[in-house]
């Protein structure tokens, strides 16, 4: 399986080739919960600040200003600290 990739703080002609701006925004409280990526996600942090855990794997620390791809098939924990709002798109 693909690890997670992150690029903190990208260019903006990095986001504009992406079309960042145009993706639907997903919100989310201070929680903590399992997920699993059907399919691979990009996303761009808006707010929040997070702490994803691959199961089996090292916790990767992510917040405002980082642009993440995740892979499909990862299963992992979410433990949001900080509210998170993010741009996604998945495939």
């Amino acid at each position: 399986m693909s690890e997670i990739n992150v690029v903190r703080n990208p260019d903006e002609a990095t986001l504009t080739e992406l079309g960042v701006l145009d993706w639907p925004i997903w919100s989310k409280e201070a929680s903590i919960f399992p997920w699993t990526y059907v399919d691979e996600e990009t996303c761009y942090f808006l707010e929040g600040a997070v702490v994803v855990t691959p199961n089996g794997g090292e916790p990767i620390e992510l917040g405002a200003g980082d642009l993440v791809t995740f892979p499909a098939g990862l299963s992992c924990t979410w433990s949001v600290s900080k509210p998170v709002k993010k741009h996604y798109r998945f495939g």
